[in-house]
């Protein structure tokens, strides 16, 4: 695309528009990976593989990195010293200011900066306006908490060699510093977990002098050039070693765009040795395993490092390290019985090399009883070198850990956990209440349906199309009428026009620079745009004030918001996102903030729908497709454009799964895939496996042919309301399980490694899942034609289908072939387990509101007990913080009574009930299934139910065992208060 500079017509601006758009969204064109950088490309990262080359070929190499002796000091659960880096033969240092805090969690946080520069030792560019230090502000955006030092933390040992530091829970963890080389070696119960440096690859670019070359004398004519001079030697205190790369020091060129660097280089690089463990997960978003793979090439391995840069990758490829569009610098390490993690806290971009070697103390043993270490190599461009260290040692423990961190899951409206119909783009009013009268008529539930940028007029923000859509309000109460919600697109570019919104953006300089301080200024959707710089407070103010009821006309109560392209997404800049060298408020450069700017404009959404009418206290909700660590406190995420083929449905399983486990559990891929057309048996399999996903939406593109469910035809159309219905019925148990989310970090679909850490053949396995606590174990079908699967069994418990009460046998570690028709998706209940439906069908979730409910008891393989919970609030507002919500335990005791009390022990205080829980009082469980009922019960036609003090029968149909078939009982209209202490006795 022609530089705007060049372009001086409307009609050339539009051209070049179009020309971009066309280019970037041609349907069956896959990802142009020559669009993105490789390692190799990357100044810093080529720089420090190949660093990690020259230590690791090195028979002798010492790392240059050591700590000063007699800087150590221990107070107050924090060490404190300084470390040296040798930087040349005659011995110069440069000084790291090193911060060892040991925190009340057992949490290890290590924090290695450069001592700041002074005015006038640093001479950036004269024309650069950017910060001069490192940039250190990445915890006030990630880390909301779990930040108090460990005061009862205490030094185990000390001598001049290193400082052994014990500290955590029963003070089982220990951090040995050692001082030369400078490692850290985090232990549990005395063995190694963790080791920084231990292969020496440390690595701080300091701040050096750029040296100019001389101007070449004037020659008179005829004259020889002069031989060159010697610099002096203190012009050459600072310069690099012989042989070092310099080429991309002070500026970088990729494609057609030149990244200036005033600062010159400053990436932090360092090995993390998780010793013992082979298996490795987290650091989403990429497209790949949940178990990540080896990087260093060979068979089966990647030959690129992980990349971790938020870019908005058109139709992105499987099974690749390649960056997309979200990034959690969170890894975590599982062997049998152990988990431990490390969260890497840099905005900047970041590469992470795994490698993997197993280890044995005999020279002679051949690898038998070796264990495998892996050994990871962290690449940032800028910042600091900050890493939290968790030493588990289970995988709730790290999601729990790392959640008092970065926080847990927001707690969600009920409506956003329903089902949501989107495409580019619904065309009209008319045509938004036409899909919505279809899916009641095909008798398919949804909640949301939304709508992309087609809406506003020209792709300005905050505005409609006057022809298509010139009643919104109107639209909006047809929607509520039928408890539905609607969506609107806002992203972070706003249209270079004269219309207000970008008045006043560039009136208050509210928007993200260019490197010499000017407003930037970049192409998007709505051609020559500005971007709303969310670093910056009186933007985030501003940008409040902007959806305001009265501001942004059209919208209502039942309006929510989707941030899109907020990668930044840049048509023409580099990498197809905004130039590192712009600057952000306080004049940090882009560089150093990239991984964050989509959580500051999702951050700035989320708190604007907070204020959009005084004394509304509803939970907002916000879909980002950009993000980062601490982006789940905020609302959900999706997995970006993906394509309407089989292999795309599969990769969505790991890639959420992923996300799971690195605390942002609230995600969905786009269901049929974004660009192209599905045949109708992946359209019915993909609703089959969206049905669980904790963020379920039927999305498509603009040139995609029209597929809402209803038109896919018999028997495709009954199979996929059945899907639905069967979400629909399950929200209880997901909400619950968001709830779970919410209060510690539990994943909502969870890996056979997070729920069963002793089995190892299901580490590497993420085409399964547990549900919540309900021991619902899911195996979506992705294979075309597949008609059967093999579901692997995890422990010895009983299973049963969850649709003909089948009994799997307790069969731990084998695998058991489950029919799956096209109108089956494969599910087993564990048994041991309670949880909660609703079986009236319904429209929508908010009609379901005061329906009653439905307990399915799963009996254990002793045949008496089992045990579950559910969580229940009004599913809108903040009053569940006041108290104003119901957790309930029920317990199958003995194969002779079903309990139900209170979960967290709490006496019911009726004067303190407000609207909602008054009215909810009334809801009863009407109904309670017992699958696995023992045969004791099989002439009982009858059940004692003790509620509220009195006591009343209920009828109980029992069925007995047949074929295979678990025997059940069915206990009907028990008529006890959810929200009640109850006994059902039989």
């Amino acid at each position: 695309m022609a530089p705007p500079a060049l372009l001086s017509s409307k009609w050339a601006t539009s051209l070049c528009v179009l020309s971009a758009l066309s280019a970037l969204f041609t349907p069956a064109v896959a990802v142009k990976e020559h669009d993105f950088k490789k390692c190799v490309q990357s100044g810093f990262c080529k720089r420090n593989r190949e660093f990690a080359d020259h230590a690791l070929g090195a028979g002798a190499w010492q790392s240059p990195y050591n700590v000063q002796a007699d800087s150590a000091s221990f107070k107050d659960g924090q060490l404190q010293a300084t470390v040296l880096k040798t930087i040349n033969d005659q011995g110069e240092t440069v000084r790291l200011p090193l911060t060892v805090s040991f925190l009340e969690s057992g949490t290890a946080r290590v924090t290695v900066n450069e001592e700041k520069r002074q005015r006038g030792d640093i001479e950036l560019r004269h024309d650069s306006k950017a910060r001069k230090e490192r940039y250190n502000g990445a915890e006030e955006w990630v880390i909301v908490g779990g930040l108090a030092v460990d005061k009862a933390a205490k030094i185990a040992h000390e001598d001049k060699n290193q400082i052994t530091i014990q500290y955590g829970p029963a003070s089982k963890f220990e951090a040995v510093i050692r001082f030369s080389p400078f490692t850290v070696d985090f232990k549990r119960d005395g063995k190694s977990q963790i080791k920084f440096n231990d292969k020496g690859l440390l690595n701080v670019e300091h701040w050096r002098r750029k040296i100019e070359p001389p101007p070449e004398p004037e020659k008179k004519e005829g004259e020889e050039a002069a031989p060159e001079e010697a610099a002096p030697e203190e012009s050459k205190k600072d310069e690099t070693p012989k042989g070092e790369d310099e080429s991309t020091w002070w500026d970088e060129t990729f494609g057609s765009n030149t990244d200036t660097k005033p600062r010159g280089p400053e990436a932090i690089g360092l090995d993390i040795s998780f010793v013992g463990y082979e298996h490795v997960f987290g650091i989403p978003s990429h497209a790949g395993p949940l178990a990540l793979k080896e990087t260093r090439g060979g068979e089966g391995k990647y030959t690129d490092p992980y990349r971790l840069y938020n870019a908005d990758v058109f139709e992105y490829i499987l099974d690749s390290p390649m960056t997309l569009y979200g990034a959690i610098p969170f890894m975590q390490a599982h062997r049998k019985d152990s988990s431990v993690g490390v969260l890497w806290l840099n905005a900047a971009e970041t590469w992470v090399d795994i490698t993997k070697a197993k280890d044995s103390k005999n020279p002679l043993a051949l690898g038998v009883g070796a264990k495998t270490t892996t050994t990871t190599h962290w690449i940032s461009e800028s910042g600091l070198l900050d890493a939290f260290v968790f030493l588990g040692p289970t995988p709730r423990d790290l999601t729990q850990k790392y959640g008092e961190l970065t926080g847990t899951t927001a707690m969600p409206q009920e409506f956003a956990i329903g089902y949501h119909q989107c495409r580019w783009n619904y065309n009209s009013e008319e045509d938004v209440e036409t899909v919505d009268a279809k899916m009641d008529k095909a008798k398919m539930p949804y909640d949301v349906i939304w709508l992309d940028i087609e809406y506003t007029d020209e792709k300005k923000y905050f505005t409609w199309d006057a022809h298509s859509f010139p009643h919104p309000i109107n639209m909006g109460k047809v929607l509520d009428n039928h408890g539905r919600k609607l969506v609107t697109i806002i992203d972070p570019h706003i249209k270079n026009v004269e219309y207000p919104v970008d008045q006043e953006l560039k009136a208050k300089e509210l928007g993200v620079k260019n490197k010499e301080g000017n407003l930037f200024e970049g192409w998007c959707w709505p051609g020559s745009s500005h971007w709303i710089d969310g670093f910056s407070p009186a933007a985030r103010e501003w940008w409040a004030s902007l959806f305001k009821y009265d501001k942004f006309k059209g919208t209502m109560e039942n309006t929510w918001i989707w941030n899109d392209m907020n990668e930044p997404s840049v048509f023409n800049g580099p990498e197809t996102t905004m130039p590192k060298d712009n600057l952000h408020h306080e004049n940090w450069e882009h560089r150093d903030v990239h991984n964050i700017y989509g959580m500051t404009f999702h951050n700035a959404t989320h708190h604007a729908l907070q204020s959009r009418k005084t004394g509304e206290h509803v939970r907002p909700f916000v879909l980002t497709r950009s993000f980062f660590a601490g982006s789940q406190r905020i609302g959900a995420m999706w997995t970006g454009d993906n394509q309407a083929a089989w292999d795309h449905l599969k990769a969505s399983i790991p890639m959420l799964l992923s996300q799971g486990i690195s605390g942002f559990p609230f995600s969905g891929a786009d269901v049929g895939g974004f660009f192209g057309n599905p045949e109708k048996d992946l359209l019915t399999r993909w609703y089959q496996a969206g049905a669980f996903y904790p963020f379920f939406r039927g999305h498509a593109h603009i040139d995609a042919r029209r597929r809402e469910p209803y038109l896919a035809g018999e028997p495709y159309s009954t199979i996929i309301a059945a899907a639905l219905r069967l979400r629909y019925a399950l929200l209880p148990s997901w909400y619950t399980a968001f709830h779970q989310a919410y209060v510690d970090g539990t994943p909502i679909i969870k890996p056979m490694f997070y729920t069963h850490p002793s089995e190892e053949e299901g580490f590497d396995m993420d085409d399964q899942f547990f549900v919540g606590n309900t021991g619902l174990l899911v195996k979506p079908i992705t294979d075309q034609d597949r008609v059967a699967t093999d579901i692997w069994i995890p422990d010895n418990e009983l299973y049963y289908d969850y649709f003909t009460y089948q009994i799997i046998p307790a069969s731990k570690g084998k695998r058991v072939t489950i029919d799956a028709p096209l109108e089956k998706v494969p599910i087993l209940m564990q048994g041991g387990h309670v949880f909660a439906r609703r079986d009236r069908p319904r429209r929508s979730s908010a009609l379901m509101r005061w329906d009653d409910y439905t307990l399915v008891v799963t009996v254990g393989r002793d045949g008496k007990t089992a045990e579950g919970d559910l969580y229940v609030d009004d599913g809108e507002t903040y009053d569940f913080e006041k108290g104003q919500y119901v957790h309930r335990r029920f317990v199958l005791d003995g194969a002779k009574t079903i309990t139900s009390t209170d979960a967290e022990g709490r006496a019911p205080k009726a004067a303190e009930d407000g609207e909602w829980l008054r009215k909810f009082r009334g809801v009863v469980v009407d109904k309670i299934v017992v699958v696995g009922a023992p045969a004791s019960w099989a002439s009982k036609k009858e059940v004692k139910v003790e509620a509220d003090g009195k006591t009343s029968t209920a009828k109980m149909e029992y069925t007995a065992a047949s074929g295979g078939r678990a025997a059940f009982a069915v206990i009907k209209k028990v008529g006890a208060s959810v929200a009640g202490d109850w006994k059902v006795v039989v």
